[in-house]
């Protein structure tokens, strides 16, 4: 039987965050969440968990995310860096205040929260990192601009980190999925394919288990990768 990890989960309050918060404790995990929405608050103390209210994007609520966890558990073993839906603007019509927002938000968030997590779990003698990518990552498409180019980074990043950091065994690791949802009404505006391969996306469940599977030991040699969690969708081999 595997001892309970201590995992932070970020933008946890709903959507692919809160989902993986849930499957984690029901493993006997222990979570530490942050989201904006204090809706994170009333999930943290339903699993048992921690929780604080705090942004991606700002460094001292990462800081107080990281301190609180470790105050409490004493250790990290694994991060899950979710993230909320960026925006859909056109192109030339996204600001440098945008473009700014979001690369914190999508990229520096992952940089500044690996700065953080690493020592500690070099410490302990290492951990797992999943960020939560999208599946036209590598395929930028006008739709999702943010993510044909932020996250693309961040995929970069997550290949340079595992390879820094693989001697202590610390692994990172992408996902990157095509629709999550637990109905087609919470899809509403996007363009959904009308041949899903199961008639439905992945639900929030379903995929939080693909990303327990990345942090656990039975993952132990998969870093530095993205994982498309996308139906065949993306067309890179």
């Amino acid at each position: 039987m595997t001892s309970a990890k201590v995992v932070i989960v970020t933008a946890a309050s709903r959507g692919i965050g809160a989902g993986c918060a849930r499957e984690l404790a029901a493993r006997g995990d222990n979570v530490a969440l942050m989201a904006r929405s204090p809706e994170v608050l009333d999930l943290a103390r339903e699993l048992g968990g921690i929780a604080i209210q705090g942004s991606m994007t700002n460094p001292q609520d990462l800081q107080q995310l990281v301190e609180t966890t470790l105050t409490k558990f004493g250790r990290i073993d694994a991060v899950v860096n979710s993230f909320g839906d960026p925006p859909r603007p056109d192109l030339l019509s996204i600001s440098d205040e945008m473009w700014l927002e979001n690369f914190e938000m999508l990229f520096l968030s992952v940089v500044r929260i690996a700065r953080l997590v690493t020592a500690p779990m070099q410490n302990s003698g290492g951990g797992a990192i999943v960020n939560i990518s999208a599946c036209d990552s590598q395929e930028p498409s006008l739709g999702t601009p943010f993510t044909g180019t932020l996250r693309t980074a961040m995929e970069g990043f997550t290949k340079l980190y595992a390879k820094r950091y693989r001697a202590d065994k610390i692994r990172m690791v992408s996902v990157a999925p095509f629709f999550v949802a637990d109905s087609m009404a919470e899809l509403e505006g996007w363009n959904v394919p009308a041949d899903l391969m199961l008639g439905r996306p992945v639900t929030y469940r379903e995929f939080a288990k693909i990303v327990a599977f990345l942090i656990s030991d039975d993952a132990k040699f998969i870093t530095g990768t993205t994982l498309k969690v996308d139906e065949a969708y993306s067309a890179a081999i």
